[in-house]
């Protein structure tokens, strides 16, 4: 057998299989396609997302349908001022019997970590993330321990109620590849939803909604190599750089995107570009993931937010303004 037609075979399984996926999650959450995307491109790019709705636009839903229909272990940690950074990432025990100190995994080691509303819980704790997000471990007591993979933190916040809360800081936003927004579902939409709890859902159990798993680790494995192979040109590379070094000279931005974010936006847009069904990137995958992987990366003025400016704002603007290469 010819292996590249192998490879080129087990990456169109691959495709078809995560492309099912938002039929499967469906089963169980109406109407947030989107949503649903950004969190199958993030587990593509090995990267993290914070999810910002109203409570009640099922969020929680969303992350468990996705771990059901992936065949994926997913744990959930509501995120309180009281919270401690060893009730995330596990603490030693002493054992009586063998008079010595064992380790008690905390819920960071699983593949899907819902971190529930974490901007109520304080900086320290919130910091405790930073370093299974960007080292896949977590270290306790000078000892260094891996995290499962694949490994995915969805965090939640709510944009409306700040009483309480601590906001995330520019650094840790920054280790976030995608925020997503999780709106208010349509009339329709809520419609079907009602519909659906009059008919007998139950949300939480997701086996008898018929979610079932339709991909697993091993065709996310072979979606990575893909996507990792999608062919970016230097006019593409340079489109993404002349896009983030706009937001820093934006006069309605006090802070813009960061090598880092540029390098998250390349990722993005070759993900959805290998979704779509293509083996190299277009202007259009950049513009599709920009807002996504850009908005919680740049910080407004104050002057700008009090005349109604909102960070996806300005990047539609400099989306409008950067030349497209040809």
């Amino acid at each position: 057998m010819d292996p590249t037609t192998d490879n080129a075979g087990s990456s169109g399984s691959a495709r078809s299989s995560l492309e099912s996926l938002r039929t499967e999650i469906s089963k169980a959450v109406v109407g947030q396609d989107p949503a649903v995307t950004g969190l199958v491109v993030a587990l593509l790019c090995r990267g993290h997302v914070l999810l910002e709705g109203v409570p009640g636009v099922a969020k929680t839903l969303l992350v468990r349908a996705l771990a059901a229909s992936l065949e994926l272990d997913t744990k959930r940690v509501q995120f309180t001022p009281d919270l401690m950074p060893s009730d995330i990432t596990g603490s030693l025990i002493y054992d009586a019997r063998t008079t010595e100190f064992s380790f008690q995994p905390g819920p960071v080691f699983t593949n899907l970590l819902l971190a529930d509303e974490i901007n109520r819980t304080p900086p320290k704790t919130q910091s405790s993330l930073l370093e299974a997000m960007e080292e896949r471990q977590v270290t306790v007591d000078g000892t260094p321990r891996p995290l499962p993979e694949p490994f995915l933190v969805a965090a939640t916040q709510n944009p409306v109620e700040y009483e309480g809360t601590y906001p995330l800081p520019e650094a840790q936003l920054d280790r976030f590849l995608l925020k997503l927004t999780v709106p208010l579902p349509s009339r329709q939409d809520e419609i079907n939803v009602l519909t659906r709890h009059a008919d007998g859902f139950n949300p939480r159990d997701l086996r008898a909604a018929g979610v079932r798993p339709v991909a697993g680790p091993g065709d996310l494995e072979a979606a990575r190599t893909a996507v990792a192979k999608t062919s970016v040109s230097p006019e593409i590379t340079a489109y993404v750089v002349d896009i983030c070094r706009a937001t820093r000279e934006s006069p309605s931005l006090t802070l813009g995107v960061s090598p880092r974010g540029a390098t998250a936006l390349l990722s993005t847009a070759r993900a959805w570009a290998w979704l779509t069904g293509r083996d190299y990137v277009i202007p259009d995958d950049v513009k599709a993931l920009a807002l996504p992987t850009l908005r919680h990366r740049v910080q407004l003025r104050p002057e700008a937010e009090m005349e109604g400016v909102t960070a996806d704002s300005v990047i539609n603007a400099i989306l409008a303004h950067v030349p497209v290469p040809r």
